[in-house]
């Protein structure tokens, strides 16, 4: 009897792991797949200045479970480093700064490797320590910093493919930016799931069409209960055939024509249905402007497209085959391949399951014939079908982050900005729109390679030196950075703990979006405000 018992109970259910608990939120955000590459990422951050803002930034990516991490700071930890630094206290006195806040640090998560550099006092020798060290996921440095420092860092970033992230803060203010190596592709975006649903209901395949037909070839014969639960789906695609049937087979388009038929599908709405209403046609009302429109290709994945591949690597990479092959789909059915979802809405349970089949159905033989695309491509071969599908499901939503420049930005370009942003300033009071931010970055820009404090005359003329050349009334410029030369000038390099701290987690924030490659991250600079509590994202 018992051995009977036994074989009839089910096994114990298995719960999540330890780990799994652990990490549970992020999961959710980034599933397994960015976990795992956090978790295998190699960060290094080469911390100067008040230090604050680098390790705060690094206690953000050790929580979620960073790989590895290394410090390089020669910097030994004075009165004045306690005041500013949350990893520090009276013990750290006289002691590296890099290996204090290394071994806090490493006390947030167990499961975290640190390290750092130099040990002992004295200055490191950067260009052996890069090339004796393991190749790094991502390099954070902060202001201010030795030019000949921050040239071998870029060297190192074009050599290795490494994205470099600068973080500069003082007193109310700063910014980080990030600086990409060429052009960085992000293709899971996570868009909202509403914006990615596409019906196609201006140009239904077969047996979608047929499908319609099929639910509404006996409208007015349907009962009550039938009639309230028509897909909505199904009442605009037949509704659409009886308005191509009255207008020379065209659809409707203007928005003059899109709310005559909206009225068109409102008249057809039962008034004494006994059910209480239907909801369905008021779905069916609400979806005729978003959903009865024509396929267009989204300016970011034109962007992708037109875009010109400098380096041949980038031929053979798996984004760009899979961005070829979805070209040519979309070359040969003027469409990007259906997406397969498809929204809730009032219908039957078997009905909307037939619909949300054939809609998968579809979305399957779109990725398979954008695969046969891929395969016939030189490398294709070696391309994870599972890349291809996720590339196809998000096609209207693929981002290219193409940011470029060295460490203080292509001159011409942060010129142009400068006049574009002064300009708006001029009329902003009149539209009542917010000041630009772009002064505050002038302005600590200006103190990125000083390690001794400037005066606030010192930082606008050297704001207005760099620009005068290239912007037209560089003098007004300089005017217009008074402000925020006052703040810079009176931080003298110091940090406030409470704006590092943010700081640093906005930019862990972007750093993880860059390991796992997800979600769109900053392009490429951005700018805060701590007296104000404004950012501000510009593209130099």
């Amino acid at each position: 009897m018992t051995e009977v018992v036994m074989t009839q109970t089910p096994p114990v259910l298995q719960g999540p792991s330890e780990k799994e608990r652990k990490y549970d939120r992020q999961l959710r955000l980034w599933a397994a797949s960015g976990q795992a590459a956090l978790e295998s990422a190699n960060l290094l951050l080469l911390n100067s200045g008040s230090g604050t803002v680098g390790v705060e930034t690094l206690k953000n990516l050790v929580l979620p479970g960073i790989g590895r991490f290394t410090i390089v700071d020669s910097t030994v930890v004075s009165e004045a480093d306690l005041g500013v630094n949350f990893f520090l206290d009276e013990s750290s006195l006289g002691k590296m700064r890099s290996q204090c806040s290394t071994e806090l640090l490493l006390e947030l998560n167990p499961e975290v490797q640190g390290d750092w550099h130099p040990k002992s006092e004295g200055p490191l020798n950067l260009q052996d320590f890069l090339a004796t060290s393991p190749t790094f996921t991502m390099i954070m440095y902060t202001f201010p910093i030795q030019p000949d420092d921050l040239r071998l860092l870029e060297a190192y970033g074009r050599q290795h493919k490494t994205p470099l992230v600068a973080i500069h803060s003082a007193g109310f203010y700063s910014y980080f930016r990030l600086h990409l190596p060429g052009a960085f592709p992000i293709v899971d975006t996570h868009p909202d799931e509403t914006a990615t649903t596409d019906l196609r209901l201006l140009a239904p395949w077969p047996e979608l069409a047929e499908w319609a037909r099929d639910m509404t070839r006996d409208m007015d014969g349907l009962d009550a209960h039938q009639h309230g639960h028509l897909p909505f789906v199904a009442i605009l695609l037949h509704y659409l055939e009886e308005w191509r049937g009255t207008h020379d087979g065209a659809n409707p388009s203007t928005y003059a024509e899109k709310t005559a038929f909206r009225s068109l599908v409102r008249d057809a709405q039962r008034r004494d249905n006994a059910e209480g209403g239907e909801e369905n046609f008021e779905e069916a009302v609400a979806a005729v402007l978003k959903t009865v429109a024509p396929s267009t290709l989204p300016s970011s994945l034109r962007e992708v497209f037109e875009y010109k591949r400098a380096n041949p690597q980038e031929a053979t990479s798996p984004f760009w085959i899979i961005a070829d092959a979805v070209e040519q789909f979309y070359e040969k059915h003027n469409c990007l391949p259906v997406p397969g979802n498809v929204p809730d809405m009032k219908a039957q349970s078997d009905v909307y399951i037939k619909l949300q089949n054939l809609y998968k159905a579809k979305a399957r033989r779109d990725v398979d014939e954008v695969l046969k695309l891929v395969q016939a491509a030189p490398g294709g071969r070696d391309v994870d079908p599972a890349e291809v599908e996720l590339f196809c499901k998000n096609a209207a939503f693929v981002k290219l982050i193409n940011a470029s420049g060295g460490a203080n930005g292509d001159a011409d370009r942060l010129a142009t900005v400068t006049a574009q942003e002064f300009e708006n300033d001029r009329n902003a009071e009149a539209f009542m729109a917010p000041p630009s931010l772009l002064p505050i970055y002038l302005a600590l820009r200006a103190t990125s390679h000083v390690a001794t404090p400037m005066t606030a005359e010192q930082i606008q003329a050297k704001v207005a030196g760099k620009l005068a050349s290239r912007v037209t009334g560089a003098a007004n410029v300089e005017r217009w950075v008074a402000d925020a030369s006052r703040e810079v000038a009176r931080a003298g390099g110091g940090e406030l703990h409470n704006v590092s701290a943010l700081t640093g987690g906005m930019v862990a924030q972007e750093v993880i979006k860059i390991i796992t490659k997800q979600y769109v991250p900053v392009d490429n600079t951005c700018v805060f405000d701590g007296i104000g509590s404004r950012c501000q994202v510009f593209r130099l």
